[in-house]
């Protein structure tokens, strides 16, 4: 008998984190994400008011859609590979209860001329209309990919080990660079700018929950006297 050969592959485990380069497709080819500055101009994608780099992401934490989690956690750093992922383990199902009609009344106190196609944002909730009368407007609430096979070229660049870089990458992940963090007695001290609540939740309990050492996260935020002269100047 031939002897078995196993192999000792470095896997991804719940709670790593890891930085990742995709490039997301629907069925048709048509591609609606990607992280390469090289890709996007690749596929004539490219948008130059998008920063294009690796994604930082802790497996299994619910950061990135399940089918991605499921991918990364039998895949090691330096692999590539395309993912096929269904409407479940993606953006879910089309939910005909989220096409909803708002009084084109909604509209004008906004100052907003609704135009089929365009993203409006209610109370934080983003739709799209579909279409626009006299007196209302039908606007679609589900995520553009909801009920959409995907396809992923996925590749994992690094695993991040040391702590203060899994703290960085926590703020990159939802695009805030400019931190200035401490840690002192398990609590850790944020100098950043203001962020909205529901934000400075999410981040604290990324932190406390998969980065030890830490119990608690402090943001310390920073007002100033506005100046008009500075402002002329930057216009």
């Amino acid at each position: 008998m031939f002897p078995i050969k196993v192999l000792n592959r470095d896997v991804m485990d719940k709670g790593d984190f890891v930085r990742i380069e995709y490039v997301g497709r629907l069925e048709s080819g048509e591609i609606f994400d990607v992280t390469s500055e090289e890709e996007a101009k690749k596929n004539n994608v490219y948008n130059k008011g998008i920063k294009y780099r690796p994604i930082p992401v802790i497996v299994d934490s619910g950061v990135v859609i399940k089918g991605l989690d499921n991918a990364l956690k039998d895949m090691s750093p330096g692999e590539k590979r395309t993912v096929d992922i269904q409407p479940e383990d993606a953006f879910g199902q089309r939910d005909q209860r989220l096409v909803r009609v708002v009084p084109r009344k909604a509209f004008r106190e906004r100052n907003i001329e609704p135009v089929p196609g365009m993203i409006v944002d209610f109370s934080g909730v983003k739709g799209r209309i579909q279409s626009a009368s006299a007196g209302r407007v039908m606007v679609d609430f589900n995520n553009p990919l909801a009920g959409k096979p995907l396809k992923y070229e996925l590749e994992v660049k690094e695993r991040i080990e040391n702590p203060d870089d899994k703290i960085k990458a926590v703020f990159e992940f939802f695009g805030i660079d400019k931190t200035a963090v401490k840690i002192e007695n398990k609590t850790l001290d944020v100098e950043t700018v203001r962020l909205p609540v529901e934000l400075k939740d999410r981040i604290s309990s990324l932190i406390i929950d998969h980065i030890n050492g830490i119990e608690k996260v402090r943001f310390l935020e920073t007002y100033e006297k506005s100046n008009p002269e500075k402002k002329i100047a930057e216009e």
